[in-house]
């Protein structure tokens, strides 16, 4: 009875409870979408909390070909996955350079990097359009991607520049006394290590990328070129808002990243994992 009764602790009873309310209350909306996206307009308007009362399963059919749902979901994947893999690729090797050689220009330009990360977008949306225009890539998933690229790369070598600090100077020395280039050192040894953070870079700018509107309403013109959060768009007119076609088109939207965090989950512990014991 003693035994039990040491093992019984109060203050973390209240504070997994408090954690499962907040839990509840961050699941709030998600039952809003997932409820009113098989009602029907009517009863969206007229009780948009209760459960419905016939599920509308043809709701999600309309939406998949109002927004042309695999043609708008292959360009989203072909956008985040090109501007991932870029970003990931370029702003290591960059942060790498600035570290390993601290020279007074990469510094300069390292600071200049910090420094962007806080200019809000909507400051330099004008500027960013005149400039896609004059590249000739205007309405184009290059162009959208280059943008990405260009907007993506303060924060990415930030991160990167953070993590290069914490490996060990050793190793590439070791690799270098065995005869590596600098370029082996860099793809052989330093860039397996960078797996917990390339895992968060990854995930930070997946949800930037899948979900971002304004970039994509900026670049893209043509139809055949629309995103997710584009295509979706189109149920929100100037008077009528087509609520029982945008929230089936919304949850299509984010299941592809809500399945991509299930898949990865794995990876995403490992890398947290192998971060924590690093020397």
């Amino acid at each position: 009875m003693e035994t039990t009764a040491k093992k019984f602790n109060v203050p973390l009873l209240l504070t997994e409870l408090l954690m499962i309310l907040l839990a509840l209350v961050f699941l709030v909306p998600f039952y809003f979408l997932l409820a009113n996206s098989v009602k029907s307009y009517s009863e969206i308007l007229s009780d948009s909390s209760a459960l419905p009362t016939v599920f509308q399963w043809n709701n999600y059919a309309e939406a998949w070909k109002a927004t042309d749902f695999p043609h708008a979901f292959l360009n989203s994947l072909v956008v985040t996955v090109t501007s991932n893999v870029l970003l990931a690729f370029l702003c290591s090797m960059c942060a790498y350079k600035m570290v390993r050689n601290n020279s007074r220009y990469n510094r300069i330009l390292y600071v200049a990097l910090v420094a962007a990360m806080v200019i809000p977008f909507q400051a330099i949306m004008i500027p960013l359009v005149q400039i896609i225009s004059r590249l000739g890539v205007m309405d184009s998933t290059a162009g959208l991607i280059l943008s990405y690229l260009g907007f993506g790369a303060p924060m990415t070598v930030f991160l990167f520049h953070g993590f290069v600090k914490s490996v060990p100077i050793d190793i590439e020395e070791a690799s270098r006394v065995d005869g590596s280039s600098p370029y082996g050192t860099f793809f052989r040894v330093v860039l397996p290590l960078m797996q917990p953070i390339i895992v968060t870079v990854i995930i930070l700018n997946t949800l930037w990328i899948w979900n971002d509107y304004l970039m994509p309403s900026l670049i893209l013109q043509a139809p055949a070129l629309r995103t997710i959060p584009i295509a979706t768009y189109t149920f929100f007119g100037q008077y009528t808002k087509q609520w029982d076609l945008a929230l089936p088109g919304l949850v299509l939207g984010i299941t592809p990243v809500v399945l991509f965090f299930l898949l990865m989950q794995k990876y995403i512990i490992e890398g947290i994992a192998q971060g924590s014991v690093k020397g």
